[in-house]
């Protein structure tokens, strides 16, 4: 029982940014996969956790080592002038990402209260979500909040309740399954872009570059230069492959849900947050008003991961932003002692909040925001392979010939899977 209460004492970044990868974006998006293709995408659960963990052991690494953020590392491989094209994408897609995430958040609050507007309900998210990560200390906010994604347990619950042909439903989480269309090509992004997202990239390298800090390894991020152990090395390692593990578990009980639901009763295409909360139904079936429980739970989860979600897309924009202007940076420092990184996050957040005031369903714009992610990675993957491998930098703790297998596969499959893409739509539009 001890060494079970010393192994959830120890995880520390990497399951907060495996709890954050599971954000209204990815419900959608795998929400949407099951629903349009049934048990077709499973396997992306397994075969993207292997990829995913290993370039979120990279980022760590980079972050532990270095004790400073990704951009710094970037600025020490390439260029100061590389350090803000690269944070542009990373801002654009984050950007994005918060202003949809909002807007889920607010439209599963009006399945609970139909009377409240959706404009009010995003507004006042917002206001809270800011306040929080401004005033607050992250790590409380977020111990609360990894509560409220518990209600992503709904899904589990379901899928066990559904059920479904075991064997075939084994079949297709181990072995492939593809279609030569526009559709599965747009899904196929989308999934590799809400798992292995940039925002994650630079969250989990500032994060234990923080973890530096609060060690007193360092002074703050980017000053001095920690003294790392293997046993630090490794101990960060399983807090990585376990939030990863977390993430992807969930990742397939949702589209098993779906695929069991909403396909098998020909909803193959989520255009509301209605739509996906009928997913849910089965679980409370015999209950009165079972429609609005499942509706109740649903608005739990997107609003849950919402509210630890998007504090980390701001905040990794901050990180970056920081790295590139040489800014006072960390969520463990007071809004006197780091202003410019501060206003970034309340910024980054207001514009993404003026997104909701655009008419687009909010469901399909959580899509959309999942397949710039998967564009946006692929640029990102490349310098981070390269910093990885570099012994200035990380001198004895570079990547050893796994990672660099994985890295590079991870790289080759996301940039042809983004050209596959592309051609289909070129094509389809020819």
């Amino acid at each position: 029982m001890g060494k079970l209460r010393d192994f959830f004492r120890n995880l520390g970044p990497g399951i907060i940014t495996g709890a954050s990868d599971d954000d209204p974006s990815g419900i959608a998006t795998y929400s949407q996969a099951g629903a349009q293709f049934g048990f077709g995408t499973l396997w992306f659960a397994p075969f993207q956790y292997p990829l995913m963990s290993v370039i979120q052991e990279m980022c760590a690494r980079i972050g532990l080592v270095t004790g400073g953020g990704l951009g710094n590392a970037i600025k020490k491989q390439f260029s100061r002038r590389l350090v803000f094209p690269i944070t542009g994408l990373l801002l654009i897609a984050n950007t994005i990402n918060i202003g949809v995430d909002i807007g889920a958040m607010a439209a599963a609050t009006k399945l609970v209260f139909p009377q409240v507007p959706v404009f009010l309900a995003a507004i006042c998210f917002t206001g809270f979500i800011v306040g929080a990560e401004v005033f607050l200390p992250y790590k409380k906010y977020a111990k609360f909040l990894k509560f409220l994604t518990f209600s992503l347990l709904a899904y589990v619950v379901t899928a066990v309740i559904v059920g479904g042909n075991l064997g075939q439903i084994l079949t297709a989480t181990v072995i492939p399954h593809f279609e030569l269309n526009a559709q599965f090509a747009m899904i196929f992004v989308a999934l590799f872009g809400t798992t292995i997202s940039p925002y994650l990239f630079f969250w989990q390298a500032s994060e234990e570059a923080e973890e530096d800090v609060a060690k007193r390894k360092i002074s703050e991020i980017d000053v001095g230069d920690p003294k790392i152990t293997k046993k630090e090395i490794k101990s960060m390692r399983i807090d990585v492959a376990t939030g990863m593990a977390f993430s992807q578990i969930i990742m397939w009980f949702i589209i098993l849900t779906s695929a069991g639901t909403l396909y098998q009763h020909g909803i193959t295409n989520i255009a509301t947050a209605d739509d996906a909360a009928k997913a849910l139904e089965p679980l409370v079936k015999s209950f009165p008003y079972s429609g609005q429980i499942s509706k109740i739970i649903f608005a739990l989860g997107i609003i849950g991961t919402g509210l630890l979600a998007i504090p980390v897309l701001a905040g990794s924009s901050a990180y970056a932003l920081a790295d590139g202007f040489g800014w006072r940076q960390g969520l463990s420092k007071k809004f006197r002692q780091a202003k410019a990184f501060y206003l970034s996050i309340i910024v980054s957040t207001a514009i993404g909040l003026a997104f909701n005031f655009v008419q687009i369903s909010p469901i399909t714009a959580l899509i959309y925001a999942a397949v710039i992610n998967g564009v946006t990675a692929v640029p990102m993957l490349f310098v981070i392979m390269k910093i990885a491998n570099n012994k200035k930098i990380l001198y004895d703790k570079t990547n050893n010939k796994t990672s660099n297998v994985l890295g590079w596969i991870t790289f080759c499959l996301m940039a042809l899977s983004v050209c596959v893409m592309f051609g289909f739509f070129i094509l389809g539009k020819a």
